[in-house]
């Protein structure tokens, strides 16, 4: 990290989201293509869940879907996939995604909470970034078997660190 990085973290105990803004010595389209890639994810991610992507395109569009290996000691599983519907696409302005999963008739279900990322450009080479995790929409059902949050308050600002490092260290696409 450089002297322009600065992590602040936002959480309101009425509200059912957290938030974190870090100030990445980057451009914004950079930023942005770094959180386009599912490839990058598993370097961004700052709890060691996210493993791999089992959807390699970039990206593009509201509505489209990836799919993330995963892994958590705490699931019943261990090793298990994600589906993430992207819900906002505004290059290269924000990006977020609702995490669902694929059930067992083949359906689609999202548990409620989302991932986004908004991105300020502060000038041509810095950008202001803030990671938001909302779980606002789980429903009971959910809350009985899940606490929310999910993880201690470092993973957004670990987050945002290895995404600078990403965004600052390899070449543009």
């Amino acid at each position: 990290m450089t002297d322009e990085t600065h992590v602040t973290q936002e959480t309101d105990g009425t509200d059912e989201h957290v938030s974190a803004t870090l100030t990445v010595p980057a451009p914004a389209a950079r930023v942005f293509a770094v959180l386009a890639d599912p490839a990058a994810h598993a370097a961004i991610d700052g709890t060691g869940w996210v493993q791999e992507p089992v959807d390699l395109a970039p990206l593009t569009a509201v509505g489209q879907l990836f799919r993330m290996g995963m892994y958590h000691s705490g699931h019943p599983d261990g090793t298990y996939e994600v589906v993430n519907r992207v819900h906002v696409y505004e290059p290269p302005r924000a990006v977020g995604w609702f995490t669902g999963y694929r059930r067992d008739d083949g359906e689609l279900e999202f548990g409620g909470w989302y991932w986004r990322y908004d991105l300020e450009r502060l000038d041509p080479s810095t950008t202001a970034v803030t990671l938001t995790y909302d779980w606002s929409a789980v429903p009971d059902s959910v809350r009985a078997y899940l606490r929310f949050p999910m993880f201690g308050p470092h993973h957004l600002t670990d987050s945002l660190t290895h995404l600078s490092t990403l965004a600052t260290t390899t070449p543009p696409p």
